[in-house]
């Protein structure tokens, strides 16, 4: 294909995505995908300019209008901005601006690009006159009743308002709003909604405004329009902190700093506190902070100079669906995953993605062969958020569980009242067993390392475990001579069993795998039993008569240690020499911080966050997850993220790492004196 019709076919692709995210608000590809495609056809036009036509979409601010509200025309046009995807897009925008001023910037003011709608909200006389999404940035379209309906709009400015005033701002869903929604959505049974930004334009753009009442949105404002009637002031950070004095909402992440490289460290730190906040960024936009030095750069035909938009790595993309399958975990859960055509998205090609359980794989109604929305947001493992139905081929049918286990072909069940299905074969199923030695070799567990998946599948296919405690019994002859196994090797597995016996009760708690106890249940039981041998004493009421020990979790252990296959194995780990009392039996009455909730925020420098768990639950405490009026103390490591500000908002104490150490030594009451 010649340039020229590469051009043309681009013009189309890039019309067409326009149409689906703008006027439908259900677009067929990523954010990055699209981007790629403008780049593209940029690229040709630079290239070949006569290919150059009026309507071709680099020659547009934005996207089409639809028809479902009245037009609502801009006084002065809402631009897109230009944008890099790495740190030396960001030096070169600054060596034009440079070479543009005769020197650089004096500041710069940088802002977190929040992922929303974007819209205009005029106000006459401090009164909100109309609010319009941004359209093509010439036309809009007028959504005042619904922007009416957003709590977080002012109707009414405060203090000594303007004749007239338009501001930019980002009208977005929270991500705690948008789980809530979806937990309602699948109370009802109904399809889950994709993402807060498609939810947030949809909710703008209800017919009826008390839909978007009820849909919890929220907005940044970030750029004024236009302006009568106001005060004279200098840079756009000054613009900024009037219009908090207004009652308009302004992000308090914005910073202003006075060189490029301090806009770096500022992208940096975005980046890495991405997913601490309540609301979705993709990026950080900078600006020129003064005034006078914008007007002095000016702007392009579709948008200004003097700012640029720092795109951070797309955590979206759609790819093949190629078929779906199951694993049965520790516990016997069968969780259905995608097999996926192989796609580079958050920073890693991702081939599979969860699928949670059958009533979610329906929810969503993916199906083998769709294409689908794969999305991986920081380290959290992949999953499929769902099909891009306009590109579903006719005839894909739907998936269901099967009947039987693939591994041991026992029957596959569903409990009434459970979202995951179980298979019903026991130990008896490799793929179970697989998970479950995996997990009582893991971290946290017995923590024996260089006994990871390749290995325990070897173990497993030579016949030589068939439960944890056969972990214990292996001998150099059992692996001598196999392929990858040298002499190095086998005595570094051999002497990590041989330290795993000596691991604290709670480790081994952790890693019989009883369902309902991990790491903080487990250091309790075991500071109040001691033993393994009194734990399988104790009855379901002594066990709940502790606290923190639901009647659940009580029944669960009491039943665990009955068992007769698990009696057998108890057996079996105290004949290899496991540890099943701890050195120090446990104290219940050593519990300085009884009572006590913590919140831990941060990296911390001598704590691991386990260990700083550990440590306050060791002590009788529970650490949270989350900022309350009933959190005790707030921990403060470096970075906090946005648990520091609740904790300041609701009169919570803050603890940097000395206050928590004197907590844990010698109490709350060490803070108070």
């Amino acid at each position: 294909m010649d340039d020229a019709a590469r051009a043309a076919e681009l013009r189309d692709l890039v019309h067409h995505h326009n149409y689906r995210y703008h006027v439908l608000d259900d677009p067929e590809v990523a954010d990055a995908e699209y981007d790629s495609l403008v780049r593209e056809l940029a690229a040709l036009e630079d290239k070949h300019p006569e290919l150059i036509v009026p309507d071709s979409p680099t020659q547009r601010v934005g996207g089409p209008v639809s028809g479902l509200f009245a037009p609502a025309t801009h006084r002065v046009p809402m631009f897109s901005l230009d944008n890099v995807e790495n740190l030396d897009g960001l030096e070169a925008w600054e060596g034009r601006l440079t070479r543009s001023l005769a020197g650089a910037p004096r500041a710069f003011s940088c802002e977190l690009k929040v992922d929303g709608l974007a819209v205009s909200l005029t106000y006459e006389r401090g009164r909100l006159a109309r609010a319009s999404t941004r359209g093509d940035g010439t036309t809009g379209e007028d959504v005042t009743a619904n922007a009416r309906a957003i709590d977080q709009v002012p109707l009414v400015l405060r203090g000594d308002v303007p004749t007239a005033m338009e501001v930019r701002g980002e009208i977005y869903m929270p991500v705690s709003a948008f789980d809530a929604l979806n937990r309602i959505q699948a109370d009802r049974g109904e399809k889950p909604y994709v993402n807060p930004r498609n939810t947030a334009a949809g909710s703008v753009r209800q017919k009826n405004p008390a839909v978007t009442a009820s849909r919890r949105l929220a907005i940044w404002v970030y750029q004024i329009g236009f302006l009568e009637g106001g005060p004279e002031l200098d840079t756009h950070s000054e613009q900024m902190a009037w219009l908090a004095e207004l009652g308009l909402r302004i992000n308090p992440a914005n910073e202003v700093v006075d060189s490029i490289d301090a806009v770096e460290a500022y992208v940096r730190d975005a980046e890495r506190a991405r997913h601490s906040r309540d609301y979705e960024t993709d990026g950080v936009v900078v600006k020129v902070d003064s005034l006078a030095e914008q007007q002095a750069v000016g702007s392009t035909a579709k948008a200004p100079r003097w700012a640029i938009a720092y795109k951070m790595a797309p955590e979206e993309k759609t790819t093949k669906l190629q078929t779906i399958e199951i694993n049965v975990g520790r516990t016997g859960a069968v969780t259905p995953y995608a097999v996926l055509e192989p796609i580079f998205v958050g920073g890693v090609t991702v081939t599979t993605a969860t699928l949670h359980n059958e009533g979610e794989v329906h929810r969503k109604d993916v199906r083998p062969g769709d294409t689908v929305i794969v999305r991986r947001a920081g380290d959290v493992i992949p999953e499929v958020v769902g099909p891009v139905l306009s590109l579903r081929r006719k005839g894909l049918r739907r998936w269901n569980m099967p009947k039987r286990c693939p591994f041991c072909n026992n029957p596959i069940v569903l409990p009434e009242g459970e979202a995951k299905a179980r298979c019903t074969g026991g130990y008896s199923c490799q793929g179970r067993l697989r998970e479950h030695l995996a997990h009582f070799a893991a971290r946290g567990a017995m923590d024996i390392e260089g006994l990871g998946y390749k290995t325990v599948d070897l173990l497993l296919t030579e016949g030589l475990i068939a439960d944890p405690a056969d972990i214990f019994t292996l001998r150099s002859d059992d692996l001598d001579g196999r392929d990858g196994w040298g002499e190095t090797s086998v005595a570094n597995l051999l002497g990590a069993i041989e330290a795993a016996k000596n691991r604290p009760v709670a480790n081994l708690l952790v890693g019989l795998g009883i369902d309902h106890v991990g790491g903080s249940v487990a250091r309790v039981l075991a500071r109040r039993f001691g033993s393994i041998d009194a734990l399988a004493r104790a009855t379901e009421d002594q066990i709940s008569e502790m606290g923190g020990i639901g009647p659940e979790i009580a029944g669960s252990v009491a039943a665990w240690f009955v068992a007769s296959e698990n009696v057998e194995l108890i057996s079996k780990f105290r004949e290899a020499g496991v540890r099943l009392e701890d050195e120090t039996r446990g104290d219940p009455g050593n519990e300085i911080l009884a009572g006590v909730s913590i919140v831990i925020t941060g990296t911390l420098d001598a704590f691991s966050r386990d260990e700083a768990k550990a440590a306050v639950e060791d002590r009788g405490g529970r650490v949270a997850g989350s900022v309350s009026a009933k959190t005790t103390a707030l921990v403060a490591g470096v970075s906090p993220g946005s648990k520091l500000a609740k904790a300041e908002s609701l009169g919570v104490d803050v603890l940097d790492e000395a206050g928590f150490r004197r907590h844990l030594e010698r109490g709350p009451s060490s803070e108070q004196t």
